[in-house]
């Protein structure tokens, strides 16, 4: 087999300094994963092997390159994305990938969807009233629910955002936990706190809740409710029961989008229980009006190690039989 060589030259410091990444961590890790051998010489990347290993490199580094004039930043996710990208013959470009700033979190840093998966999860949320997002930890299933949730209310789309989840987590009960209800609603409900905090700030979210802008709430407090010109979320939906589904999707009022999340993979309901969320894909999958996004491993964002872990899990039912 004939090698070939190919050479990439760096335009300037900054851009060598986000590529290469702190103490060089992104460049060990693009060349780790690299079918091709990589190494650098001042301002030039040289890129060395087969013929189909130094293009699909050299593709890789062009996309990376992208990122970092569009984004000023690279990390180790954005590399063995763009990389699985690649791998699959898809020729996606970063403004194909990313999108457009949707909010600012509260300390000024751009929001945006940032896979394929991410994207598509949007578009559904902006055409839809009602959007079910299914798929693992970390692809930002909930965050990008609050996230357009505040948007909307900030663009004065709705008057309110209810952000309501079932209390059933890993077999604990309500009544057996110590304090008052809403000591023991609260740990239910927190990740959904963690995103307002992070994109409206401590303080402009506690005013909202006591303003009853915000409002957090444990599912069962939904029945006999219509709830007129509100964004609605329904998070870890995969622990409702096929009634507690019924109940809180025919809540839906004027004015008023429905957004429902959840992993089919984690139910923590009893075992003699069926999930609402894996029936209601049957029930309504073709309903105009209706979104299901399927979110994957490969939409993860969080630490690296989190799309591994998944991996690894996935691995060990398969054979176990799970």
């Amino acid at each position: 087999m004939v090698e070939k060589e190919s050479r990439i030259t760096l335009s300037d410091n900054q851009q060598a300094a986000i590529f290469f990444g702190p103490g060089d961590e992104n460049f060990r890790h693009l060349r780790s994963i690299s079918p091709a051998e990589i190494y650098a010489r001042g301002a030039e990347l040289y890129i060395k092997g087969q013929e189909d290993d130094v293009k699909q490199s050299f593709d890789l580094i062009q996309n990376l390159l992208e990122v970092v004039d569009r984004e000023q930043q690279l990390n180790i996710n954005d590399i063995d994305y763009r990389y699985m990208l690649i791998k699959k013959g898809e020729k996606s470009r970063h403004q194909d990938i990313v999108s457009s700033p949707i909010l600012n979190t509260a300390r000024g840093k751009a929001i945006k969807a940032k896979t394929l998966g991410q994207k598509k999860y949007i578009k559904s949320i902006l055409k839809d009233d009602v959007v079910f997002a299914i798929g693992p930890a970390g692809t930002g299933k909930t965050y990008l629910a609050v996230v357009m949730a505040v948007r909307a209310l900030k663009h004065k789309e709705v008057e309110r955002i209810i952000l309501v989840r079932p209390a059933v987590e890993a077999g604990e009960k309500l009544g057996f936990l110590p304090g008052d209800f809403i000591e023991k609603v609260n740990p239910y409900l927190r990740p959904l706190y963690d995103g307002l905090f992070d994109i409206l700030g401590v303080e402009i979210t506690q005013r909202y809740l006591e303003k009853n802008i915000i409002e957090v709430a444990p599912l069962a407090y939904m029945r006999g409710r219509t709830l007129n010109d509100a964004f609605i979320i329904l998070d870890e939906a995969q622990n409702t029961t096929p009634q507690q589904m019924k109940m809180f999707l025919t809540r839906l009022g004027f004015g008023s989008k429905a957004v429902i999340t959840g992993d089919i993979t984690q139910v923590d309901l009893p075992k003699e229980e069926y999930s609402g969320l894996i029936e209601i894909q049957k029930i309504l999958g073709h309903v105009s009006g209706v979104s299901f996004e399927y979110l994957t491993k490969e939409d993860v964002i969080r630490h690296p190690l989190v799309q591994k872990i998944i991996d690894a899990y996935e691995t060990y039912e398969a054979l176990e039989g799970f």
